[in-house]
């Protein structure tokens, strides 16, 4: 992002001649700092740079730093704004917003959202007030960049203040933020010159020395608008008859800017005035730019001389070598261009792009071959360009510029074509790429050994990139894998897959691993684990030799997942391990991922029971910024701590994270073989809510009678769980029966597939039936099998969890001789408590330790926040715990919670603990 273009949008105006002191606006923006919001909106040619600029010269001294940003057209990608705008803050508090960086512009670059967060925990550190400047901010408007920006202000530390000039209000919560006193607002009214401002301007700034009644017909006329008065003062200059020109010009603010404007333009030499018409085009000048569009020399002088005759030319940088007009002066000498030479157009914006190309700027380089209509030429660029774009995932930048060059050029290059299918899947655009991978199809050669091949030669092709169009077959297949699996067509995808596979040569790592990792993918949903882990590795390899090392956290992430479902807790492990080893050794921190890891590994730690070891792991995810949930997979990280409250006996605090993972769950590729909605259902069965478990089931429609398939194995091991409890509490034989049936069809089902880790928790439920029986011999039989196949993995809270029931099991066994060591070390896991009942307290669903704990605090005096910290727990995870109780205890408010607790002799235990 480094150079000239990023110095000029970086630069603070300064206060230069022609300003005028105003007080009033400055007193009011200085009140903005104490806001989260400074919002000055107002049409063009209102001053708002200017007042801005007035306002930081004054103020010297002020105890905040100032960050700025000039916005254009090219920043509306999320991508590149966000770049732009941690790059500003860096300016005045280096080393801000590094890891944010990072997590941007990496190989695969992180979800907007994650990037604030990291963003926002990095600022909240910063010792010193900021202002962020967000110029022009009306040249944005994409959905995503709103998002983030209302995100940004919504959880902005108080030491950081935004200001926004717009000519029209953006799309932000402005009401919200007003009703709260967080918003300053500064608007055309306010902008307007009052009548003594105006006469400060124009006799003091512009040297003009009018009499009272000019300066108040001017006043009047231009109704005290900015950018009106310059350009009168620019005409004025060197009349002698001011009274005529002042009555000669009324109407409204177009009328008045197109009047003006000639008038300023009539009084410049030739020269100058067919300078300034031609390099209108530019959104940027520096002397060799406009030498090169104007075919001429002296670009640099006549910049430097209209600098010094104030002609609407608004300097990028302290050394005078960039330099922008004015937005209103730039758009009337592009009209009057068009007007009077509409022939040079394309090529002034030919001389544009190639300039920015020999400069390393294709960005540029391609918007001014699409606006000079040269679209053969932008086709060139973009199909250059695109490698880089793609390795840094910038898929919606490559589909705007795709988007923008008309179909038939697209047709006849099979290169773009490819990656416009490939831009439009990635963004999950599924309508259009089968067109492009067809358009694309036509110039391959299918020889007499059915491979495809691109044709040597064919009239009317275009190539520029021949690497990419060498690898158009197996780009072509693998990117049909991609769309098959997108519509659920595991048949198409692994077929597609495989023939990418076989097309790509071994010198295309990169080809081959997006096709193994789609294949993996296929394999995965389809149960075949042996299959997808095969090619997850294989898919890990090329990735690694490609050097893409930020996108092997998926694959390792996908590949500990299958080897705990395959019961291998600690090849999971070290899967994780090795994961976050390469991504270190890298010297990239690629933060997301390793993120995303820290969370795989608690889980496997709170397995072990390790339970201080695992909340070590997810600290370590959230100091990497995933711990507001905005992270791909945000969902873990909760789900993962709802385990960890379950060790710790706390019901209601696991089943306020799992509504809170609930609430964040986004689906990817990856098949959801374990559902928000299942996890919340067994809780309710832990906490004997048997009835809202059933409706669970009633609302997935999973009954005892379905086909058995791992991807809703873990939903039908869910539904046992809830057809036992139901059975175990109504004394129903019959809801028995289904459930011992149910669980005997899921092991032969798990053993089929390897899944050794379902089968653990499935025989440990036979256990549990048979005990529920009255059979503990019988029960003791699967109970073996269980421990037989945990005991070589470390596994303790599958049994632990259980509570009482399965403590007493683990006992006979002890009796017994089974797995003495195992069931020693799994006895001794049982803290206090858990391997007894909940205390009884005359109710249908008791309330658990915790919600106890609420109980009592709810009888003080205490408000939410309060018991909240005195719990040391979330605000929300209180008022879970305070709707849980009021739920089992049949009211609707605190104090009929109080009486009743007291009723029921529940106070008076809660305080005993």
């Amino acid at each position: 992002m480094a150079g000239p273009l990023l110095d000029t949008k970086l630069y603070i105006p300064r206060l230069r001649r022609g300003l005028v002191a105003r007080p009033r606006l400055s007193e009011r923006l200085g009140r903005g700092v104490e806001s989260k919001l400074t919002l000055i909106s107002a049409p063009p040619g209102f001053g708002k740079t200017t007042l801005l600029a007035e306002w930081l010269a004054a103020a010297p001294a002020r105890e905040q730093s100032v960050a700025w940003l000039s916005l254009d057209q090219a920043d509306n990608q999320p991508v590149s704004f966000w770049t732009y705008l941690i790059t500003a803050l860096q300016t005045v508090a280096p080393g801000v917003g590094a890891d944010a960086l990072s997590l941007l512009q990496g190989p695969q670059p992180a979800p907007i959202e994650t990037v604030l967060a990291t963003l926002l925990n990095e600022l909240s550190g910063v010792p010193n007030d900021i202002v962020l400047v967000l110029d022009d901010y009306h040249e944005v408007d994409t959905h995503d960049i709103q998002g983030g920006m209302a995100f940004l202000l919504e959880h902005v530390p108080p030491r950081v203040h935004l200001v926004i000039t717009t000519r029209a209000d953006p799309a932000l919560p402005l009401a919200r933020l007003r009703a709260r006193g967080e918003l300053v607002e500064i608007r055309a009214a306010d902008l307007r010159f009052t009548p003594d401002e105006a006469a400060a301007y124009l006799n003091e700034a512009m040297g003009l020395d009018l009499a009272a009644r000019d300066v108040a017909a001017l006043e009047a006329r231009t109704e005290g608008w900015i950018a009106a008065l310059q350009l009168a003062a620019l005409s004025i200059q060197g009349r002698d008859d001011v009274a005529g020109f002042i009555a000669g010009f009324a109407g409204d603010d177009r009328y008045i800017v197109d009047y003006l404007v000639e008038e300023v333009l009539r009084r410049q030499p030739d020269h100058v005035r067919s300078f300034l018409l031609q390099t209108s085009i530019l959104g940027r000048l520096s002397g060799p730019l406009c030498d090169a569009v104007t075919g001429q020399d002296g670009g640099k002088a006549m910049l430097e001389a209209l600098d010094r005759g104030n002609l609407f030319l608004v300097p990028l940088d302290d050394r005078r070598r960039w330099y922008r007009y004015h937005h209103l002066f730039a758009d009337v000498l592009r009209a009057h261009l068009l007007d009077e030479q509409p022939d040079r157009v394309p090529e002034l914006h030919r001389r544009a792009s190639e300039w920015y190309e020999q400069n390393g700027e294709p960005s540029e380089a391609i918007r001014h071959a699409v606006a000079g209509v040269d679209f053969e030429r932008a086709a060139d660029l973009v199909e250059l360009a695109i490698p880089a774009m793609r390795q840094s995932r910038q898929e919606a930048a490559m589909l705007a510029w795709l988007k923008a060059l008309p179909d038939e050029v697209i047709a006849f290059r099979p290169v773009l074509s490819v990656d416009y299918a490939g831009a439009l899947l990635a963004l999950g655009q599924l309508e259009g790429a089968e067109t492009r991978l067809q358009d694309a199809e036509r110039w391959l050669d299918t020889t007499a050994d059915g491979r495809a091949r691109p044709r040597a030669e064919l009239e009317g092709r275009i190539v520029v990139d021949a690497e990419d169009f060498r690898r158009l077959p197996s780009a072509i297949a693998t990117y049909r894998a991609a769309q098959a699996l997108a519509i659920g067509d595991v048949a198409g995808t692994i077929r597609h897959a495989e023939r990418g596979l076989e097309l790509a040569g071994p010198d295309d790592p990169l080809t081959r691993g997006s096709a193994a990792g789609l294949l993996a993918l296929a394999d995965w949903s389809t149960g075949d684990l042996v299959g997808a882990h095969r090619s997850w590795t294989e898919c890990d390899a090329n990735l690694q030799k490609a050097g893409h090392i930020a996108d092997v956290t998926g694959p390792a992430m996908a590949m500990a997942d299958i080897r705990v479902t395959q019961g291998r807790l600690r090849d999971a492990l070290r899967t994780y391990e090795r994961g976050l080893r390469l991504l270190a050794e890298s010297g990239r921190p690629v933060l997301r991922g390793a993120a995303d890891m820290h969370v795989g590994m608690s889980a496997l730690l709170i397995e072990r029971d390790e339970i201080d070891a695992a909340r070590r792991q997810l600290e370590s995810s959230r100091d990497l910024g995933e711990h507001l949930g905005l992270a791909q997979n945000p969902y873990r990280w909760h789900a993962a701590m709802a385990r960890v409250r379950i060790a710790e006996g706390d019901l209601g605090g696991a089943l306020a994270e799992v509504d809170e993972a609930d609430r964040l769950y986004v689906g990817d590729y990856f098949p959801n073989v374990r559902p928000i909605a299942a996890l919340r259902a067994r809780l309710l069965i832990a906490g004997g809510r048997s009835a809202e478990a059933g409706a669970w089931a009633r609302e997935r429609d999973v009954s005892a009678d379905d086909d058995l398939t791992y991807l809703r194995e873990y939903e039908h091991i869910t539904l046992a769980r809830v057809l036992l409890g139901r059975a175990h509490q109504d004394r129903d034989v019959d809801l028995m029966g289904q459930a011992t049936q149910l669980l005997e069809r899921l092991l032969h089902a798990a053993l089929d597939g390897g899944r050794a880790g379902s089968a653990i928790e499935i025989l440990m439920l036979q256990a549990l039936a048979l005990q529920a029986g009255g059979d503990v011999r019988a029960a003791l039989v699967p109970l073996e099998r269980a421990l037989a196949l945990a005991e070589p993995e470390g596994y303790v809270r599958m049994f632990v969890d259980e509570g009482a029931p399965l403590a007493a099991l683990l006992q006979a066994a002890a009796k017994r001789g089974v797995a003495p060591t195992y069931v020693r070390a799994l006895q001794s896991a049982f803290r206090p408590g858990e391997d007894r009942r909940p205390i009884d307290q005359a109710l249908i669903e008791p309330l658990s330790e915790r919600e106890l704990d609420v109980l009592r605090l709810l009888s003080t005096d205490l408000d939410g926040p309060e018991i909240a910290s005195e719990l040391v727990v979330s605000l929300h995870t209180v008022r879970s715990h305070t709707k849980s109780i009021y739920a089992k205890l049949g009211v609707n408010n605190r104090r009929a919670a109080v009486s009743r607790g007291t009723e029921l002799d529940l106070l008076s235990r809660a305080r005993e603990r």
